[in-house]
């Protein structure tokens, strides 16, 4: 392909904060919100098979997370270092990475196959009994792992293109993946339109046609659209350096989300003492939250380019307004989801068909969770600022402590009295730890950016 010239200046350094903001941040978390609607209408078409079904793609969610745990992160550390390079026109760099980007995520599609392969009927074994959750596990988690090679890819794709700040490509290859999910679940779950009845097995392979009709999408808009890289293809494979350079901004949110996937693990291990029906109610939560963090989690897609881009431009000012416009943003998203879990939690679970038990456990557990909700909407985007602009062991840090020092610790001393409502403040009691942290770190991390944005300045 031929080299084509960058533009003279990206809009992350010239547009309005707050116009640049809407215009990067909007299309993903619009996005996002349409990622948590297939999500949770791919768990409420699996709830209408039993509430056994359910439990058996809440108990799968480690294992998902773990995988989306490696290529997210890996994104992370490829859109953030392009976004540094293009900032500081330093083009060949942007390219390599790229490319080097796209290999990674190949590496990692051949990792999860290998997992789903060997690891998934002893993952669900270990946790169960019950072999209706296992099998029904097995058949979707066997599936996710070893056809993720469409995950992989659509992932590192969008990342490229919201790197360059072209979100609402992104944003359109999400929405095609996500309706073709969306058609496709109902079908084959079921059996409509002449196709078989696969069950749990349908809502997976529904997931992965979304997922590979996504990733060719993003790569076409990334080759015909996006003239900020240029993908040499000779260029996808293994370069020491800028693989450091990648995982050295990626890791630490790897190993978060890894975390994550081992706060899930531990937790479901928690409630099962006490009935399936709770770690029913615990992945029906993850589903709702969804619609709540999600869009943070756009926001913070679109906050983090824009920080990466004029940290690396040396523009202070533009840092310090990103960030200020961003958490407020979040906080306020927050509080939306707070009240929605205080008002109405017993009609949010009825979307998954809860039965009585499962509202006689699901109602209070929403209303006591959402109390930490915006304080959580500081808390993410504060982290994603210490990723961007260089302190990304700060967020790992807090992730490590409010996910395994507190949350789970605190979970298992409340377990201990056999109240099960109990066992729900373990989360806003993580949080208070994790707002602490996150306000320390964060200070941390702007003084020092302000410093060596002055210093390269006063050089130039």
């Amino acid at each position: 392909m031929a080299n084509k010239p960058a533009p003279a200046e990206n809009k992350m350094g010239v547009m309005p904060v707050g116009k640049l903001l809407a215009n990067m941040a909007v299309p993903m978390m619009i996005s996002m919100l349409v990622q948590a609607l297939y999500n949770v209408v791919d768990s409420v078409f699996v709830a209408r098979i039993s509430e056994n079904a359910l439990t058996a793609v809440s108990l799968a969610f480690p294992l998902q997370n773990l995988m989306f745990s490696i290529i997210m992160g890996t994104a992370v550390g490829v859109n953030a270092l392009i976004s540094r390079f293009l900032g500081a026109r330093e083009q060949e760099q942007a390219d390599r990475t790229a490319c080097v980007g796209i290999f990674l995520a190949l590496c990692s599609f051949v990792v999860f196959a290998l997992m789903g392969a060997l690891i998934t009927h002893p993952f669900f074994a270990f946790q169960t009994n019950v072999n209706e959750i296992v099998d029904y596990g097995t058949d979707y988690a066997r599936l996710c792992l070893c056809c993720s090679f469409g995950v992989v890819l659509q992932i590192m794709f969008e990342r490229l293109l919201q790197a360059t700040g072209r979100t609402h490509l992104a944003m359109t290859t999400q929405l095609i993946g996500a309706l073709t999910n969306l058609v496709l679940d109902p079908i084959l779950i079921f059996g409509l339109l002449g196709a078989p009845r696969l069950e749990v097995a349908g809502a997976a392979i529904a997931t992965v046609i979304g997922q590979c009709t996504a990733a060719v999408c993003a790569l076409g808009m990334n080759l015909k659209k996006n003239p900020d890289l240029h993908l040499h293809f000779r260029y996808v494979r293994f370069h020491g350096p800028t693989v450091k350079n990648i995982y050295r901004i990626g890791l630490p949110s790897i190993l978060m989300m890894c975390i994550g996937s081992v706060m899930t693990f531990l937790l479901n291990r928690i409630l099962l003492a006490f009935t399936t029906t709770a770690t029913a109610v615990f992945g029906a939560y993850f589903k709702l939250q969804s619609f709540i963090f999600m869009p943070v989690f756009g926001l913070n897609n679109g906050m983090v380019p824009i920080i990466a881009y004029n940290y690396g431009a040396k523009n202070p000012d533009r840092v310090h307004r990103t960030i200020k416009l961003a958490v407020c943003t979040a906080m306020c998203i927050m509080a939306v989801g707070t009240l929605l879990f205080e008002c109405i939690p017993g009609a949010l679970l009825t979307l998954f068909d809860a039965s009585e038990n499962m509202l006689a456990i699901g109602v209070p557990a929403l209303r006591i969770i959402g109390i930490h909700f915006v304080i959580a909407g500081f808390c993410i985007p504060a982290g994603s600022v210490c990723q961007a602009i260089g302190n990304p062991l700060y967020s790992l840090i807090v992730s490590v402590c409010r996910q395994l020092v507190v949350l789970i610790p605190a979970a298992w001393l409340l377990a201990q009295t056999g109240n099960l409502d109990l066992v729900w403040f373990a989360f806003p009691i993580a949080e208070v730890m994790s707002f602490i942290l996150s306000s320390v770190f964060l200070r941390r991390t702007l003084r020092r950016a302000d410093a060596v944005m002055a210093i390269d300045a006063a050089e130039i």
